[in-house]
């Protein structure tokens, strides 16, 4: 052990014996000139991708269902304007959405169907449909024809339950003096389809409390 140790202090085997575990390491600083050591930077993070931008075609759908549950018929009809007749009966359609208090529970986005079709699911709380006690949430499909930056066509869906037109029809034969005065332009870019709205929820809530009312119905998915 002795002669080991010996020859690891042997003049001229003192770098071997810092490696080779003999002896500590030198802490005198770095001869004059000699470059200092450095600790390489770590590699930063990627910076995340930036949000993809939305087809023109998407943004405009988008747009749209902001004016519509915005209630803002100048806007609406600014939209529409190349649309038609279907143009007008989104805008009536728009007017009963603001009398039946239609609350967005949840909104889809905007999707691409095919170019130039874009389709947007819309899940909402309303008053006729929570007249009739269902529990129900209705989701409301609009489907836009864009064509040039402008919207051409639009058809609108929903997955209403049965008792919902049980409901319109039971109104129309029982209770006509409701509304036979608001909802005489249904369908119309005119009338008064907020107060059609209101005097149909009436009805609702006279259906429901019938004997006629045999209870939901639920044929249907919920759209919620």
């Amino acid at each position: 052990m002795l002669a080991r140790n010996r020859a690891c202090w042997a003049p001229g085997l003192f770098a071997l014996a810092v490696l080779s575990g003999c002896a500590p390491a030198s802490k005198e600083a770095p001869e004059a000139g000699a470059a200092p050591m450095t600790t390489e930077a770590p590699t930063p993070a990627p910076a995340p991708e930036a949000a993809t931008e939305l087809a023109p075609e998407v943004a405009l759908a988008e747009t749209f269902i902001d004016a519509f549950y915005a209630f803002d018929r100048e806007a609406m009809a600014a939209l529409v304007k190349d649309a038609g007749d279907a143009g007008n009966r989104i805008l009536w359609y728009q007017g009963w959405a603001e009398g039946g208090n239609y609350a967005i529970v949840k909104r889809g986005a905007c999707e691409m169907l095919e170019p130039g079709v874009v389709e947007c699911p819309i899940t909402v709380d309303d008053d006729p449909v929570l007249a009739l006690k269902t529990g129900f949430k209705v989701t409301d499909t609009f489907t836009l024809t864009i064509a040039d930056g402008r919207i051409t066509d639009i058809k609108t869906r929903s997955n209403d339950q049965p008792i919902y037109y049980e409901a319109r029809k039971w109104v129309e034969a029982n209770h006509p003096e409701l509304i036979e005065g608001p909802c005489a332009e249904r369908g119309t870019a005119g009338g008064t389809p907020g107060d059609c709205a209101r005097a149909m929820t009436e009805g609702y809530r006279r259906f429901a409390a019938s004997p006629d009312y045999t209870g939901p119905n639920i044929t249907s998915e919920e759209g919620a």
